[in-house]
């Protein structure tokens, strides 16, 4: 059975900082792993992403570094007090006070209940005043404890519950009768863990000091409790505090809209409950959009166009890397059961497929079969229970790749209109295939859907007609707009640049191929994981819907490449330990793995602390890899993967051969580079000294 969340072993009173913030975190993850509920590499991985995506340094001097990862076995609560405080990059200052939250992947709404208890905890002063006047881990653990799981009083909780819920509803009623708007709030961060009910605990406690009705939806990893109707008919303004999408926005359709990062409600929570009232009774208020409905009580979403602040160049690059993020599990099914077709029943699987499948069984397996090649009639390699199971598996994936243009395109779509975009999109992906514009044309469709669902989104239309919209009529005139563009005008000039394209491809050859080669090793190891290297990747994972030679080539390369920078970095750390610190050559231990598992963002620490050194190198050993891929004719049927889709990869030692030689030339640049700039540095200071 689960222990406590927290324990005093989990307590560290008066800890001298050992560095920055990622030296704190590498701390949390030695307390909580040295109990046994966590492995410690994969926690302290797990903690620095969240850190990455969204510092945890709050108002009133704590941080709160927290994540949910397979590495935590068992959830626990870390807590340290440091003797200095460590800038957590809180605009108010740094913290002293870490609490460190480690839950599972698969964490039970139990416990997440009763993190997003802790979080409401914290926002209290008097509760950050006794934690800091502690003089025990005991004291600490037991204050902890004391929040998330009370003990049980029932005549005293009962009372106190109930005069709480009479003072609420005596509140409600007065702002209710004096006219006070009523107010919704939904918070929701990239976790669902800790920021979403700080926020949630900020902005009731506002409102109750300016005498303000609110409601809060936490949309967490705890669940969703939604408003009731009566709460949301009831309604003059709603808040949204969140870092990421939140789920029903339609059900709000028209009402005043105050929107901010997660972060401003915890620290910002008074001005925003300000904002809200303000906004109710601000004609020109941003509003939240009708997304084809009827606005609420018969008001329009007159400023629409501002409900989503991005650049529209950002727009539409986020709305293709959602269609790419969707594409890539049916890349990934399609290619893999491909290559399981091949390995099982042999690389002439491919012509006999659909027919053993279909005509075959378990109890009734075929004998060598028949196909005609360019020699003539040929028999299959394999027969029997080999053939059948190989054609299986081929005809899933076949199935499965079939779907990627439409997907792309049909997810594309629904990146920039929401719902309304999905079928227009799906559908215009298909007419792509029909009239063989391939994955350029399912970019358009995408695009095209998108932004003609969008726009009938803004529209106000009367309130008979609303309730069609986003499931008939958004999807019927935006399908037959797109459809009718690709086959009446974009259809075969889109055709004609990709079998262009595809000729191009399959053409090269020798320079032109290593050239090629080189350009995707640079681009795939210049921002590990950012605009650049993700367009190399677009481009191989979408040129796989293609099957050509040329297209798995190219998915190795990229593949290969994107290997490189974290695999030279671990190599370049058992190389040359004194050129780096504790914590980078614990991360250089992990490098192995991420590089192994084709994750590129496995060099970013290296990258971040030293880009002038560590960037260039892993460039130099990507453009290695990427020619040396193209030199060998490998190619990858798999888009992910790295060394463990080996069976999807030929031939196996070419690119096995590819990493190690890439591998090889970045960590020498890269060791080469750091000791130059290490012993300059060290003769800088001896000249100083002398001095």
């Amino acid at each position: 059975m689960p222990g406590p969340l927290m324990t005093p072993e989990l307590v560290r009173l008066e800890v001298a900082p050992p560095g920055d913030k990622q030296a704190v975190i590498g701390l949390m993850a030695d307390l909580i792993s040295a109990t046994g509920r966590a492995e410690r590499d994969g926690l302290e991985a797990g903690l620095l992403k969240r850190e990455e995506s969204f510092a945890t340094g709050m108002p009133g001097g704590f941080a709160i570094p927290h994540c949910r990862t397979d590495a935590v076995h068992e959830a626990a609560l870390g807590f340290l007090r440091l003797a200095e405080p460590v800038d957590f990059g809180s605009a108010d200052g740094p913290a002293d006070l870490i609490i460190g939250i480690a839950a599972p992947a698969g964490t039970d709404d139990q416990h997440l209940k009763l993190l997003a208890q802790l979080s409401r905890a914290l926002i209290r002063p008097e509760f950050l005043a006794d934690l800091r006047a502690a003089k025990k881990p005991h004291e600490v653990s037991d204050l902890v404890m004391g929040v998330i799981e009370p003990a049980p009083d029932t005549a005293h909780d009962d009372t106190a519950q109930g005069d709480a819920a009479q003072g609420t509803d005596a509140a409600q009623a007065s702002a209710t009768a004096s006219g006070q708007p009523v107010l919704l709030a939904i918070t929701s961060c990239p976790t669902g863990i800790a920021h979403t009910y700080m926020a949630a605990e900020s902005l009731e406690n506002a409102a109750k000091d300016k005498g303000v009705e609110l409601h809060v939806e936490t949309q967490g990893s705890g669940g969703i409790t939604p408003f009731t109707e009566e709460q949301i008919a009831a309604a003059s303004a709603l808040i949204v505090a969140a870092d990421v999408n939140i789920s029903g926005r339609e059900r709000f359709a028209g009402l005043p809209l105050v929107e901010h990062p997660v972060k401003r409600a915890i620290s910002h929570g008074s001005e925003m409950i300000d904002e809200a009232v303000a906004a109710t009774t601000d004609p020109s208020a941003r509003r939240v959009p009708t997304s084809g409905s009827a606005a609420k009580n018969g008001e329009s979403s007159s400023s629409s166009s501002a409900a989503n602040q991005q650049s529209w160049p950002r727009r539409i690059q986020g709305a293709v890397m959602t269609g790419v993020s969707y594409m890539i599990p049916f890349v990934a099914a399609g290619g893999l059961l491909m290559a399981l077709g091949f390995l099982v029943a042999g690389f002439d699987v491919a012509f006999v497929a659909q027919d053993v499948a279909t005509s075959f069984s378990l109890t009734s397996l075929p004998d060598h079969q028949t196909y005609e090649s360019a020699t003539g009639a040929v028999q299959t390699e394999r027969a029997g229970l080999a053939l059948y199971l190989g054609a299986v598996f081929f005809t899933l994936g076949d199935l499965g790749m079939g779907f990627l243009v439409a997907a792309l395109s049909g997810y594309i779509a629904f990146g920039l209109a929401g719902r309304p975009g999905i079928a227009p999109g799906f559908i215009g992906g298909a007419v792509s295939v029909a009239v063989g514009a391939g994955f350029l044309g399912g970019l358009i469709t995408g695009l095209l859907a998108g932004l003609i669902a969008l726009w009938f989104t803004t529209l106000t239309p009367p309130r008979w007609l609303a309730g069609l919209m986003p499931v008939v009529i958004i999807p019927l005139v935006t399908t037959f707009v797109v459809g009718g563009l690709m086959l009446l005008f974009l259809g075969r000039p889109l055709a004609t640049l990709m079998t262009a394209l595809q000729d191009g491809l399959t053409s090269m050859s020798g320079s032109s191929a290593i050239l090629l080669g080189v350009i995707i090793g640079l681009m795939m190891c210049f921002d590990l994981g950012g605009p650049v290297n993700k367009a190399a990747y677009l481009f191989a994972t979408a040129g796989l819907s293609q099957g050509t030679e040329a297209s798995f080539q190219i998915m190795a390369a990229v593949m290969a490449a994107g290997m490189v920078p974290p695999l030279a970095m671990a190599l370049s750390t058992v190389v040359r330990r004194k050129l780096y610190s504790p914590v980078e050559r614990e991360n250089g231990t992990t490098a192995w793995l991420l590089g192994a598992a084709f994750i590129s963002e496995g060099a970013i620490p290296f990258a971040a602390a030293d880009p002038l050194r560590v960037i260039p190198s892993t460039m130099a050993g990507g453009a290695v890899t990427g020619a040396l891929i193209m030199a060998f004719s490998v190619g990858s049927q798999a888009p992910h993967g790295g060394v463990f889709v080996v069976f999807a990869i030929s031939p196996v030692w070419g690119f096995l051969l590819a990493i190690l030689a890439g591998t090889l030339v970045a960590a020498a640049a890269v060791t080469v580079l750091k000791e130059l700039g290490r012993r300059k540095t060290a003769a800088t200071e001896a000249a100083e000294v002398a001095a």
